[in-house]
């Protein structure tokens, strides 16, 4: 289960996103600009592929306030993520050697 002193301090989450994996499932925290002020933008996708390179259709993304709260909630959520689909995340390749490209 992912613990909030997983994830770093606010003040490092100011400056730069966060990423992060858990038994298959791979994070990124992130705060961008909303109408009403700062946001927290959490992206969770399954392994091995980084944030970048992972198609948009196989990530899911919240918002949260951007604050100690907000990353409180989104632990609670990438953690009912990682619960719902835990088949998803347990069955991706977690290394190299045991991905196979589609054909």
């Amino acid at each position: 289960m992912i613990q909030r002193s997983d994830i770093l301090s606010m003040e490092y989450l100011k400056k730069t996103e966060f990423t992060g994996g858990y038994k298959g499932m791979r994070y990124r925290l992130e705060g961008v600009s909303a109408e009403d002020g700062k946001k927290l933008k959490v992206t969770v996708w399954p392994e091995p592929f980084n944030f970048f390179t992972t198609p948009a259709e196989q990530k899911q993304t919240e918002e949260f306030s951007f604050d100690e709260d907000g990353v409180t909630d989104a632990v609670a959520w990438m953690n009912d993520r990682y619960f719902e689909e835990q088949k998803r995340y347990e069955s991706a390749p977690g290394t190299w050697d045991r991905y196979k490209m589609p054909e």
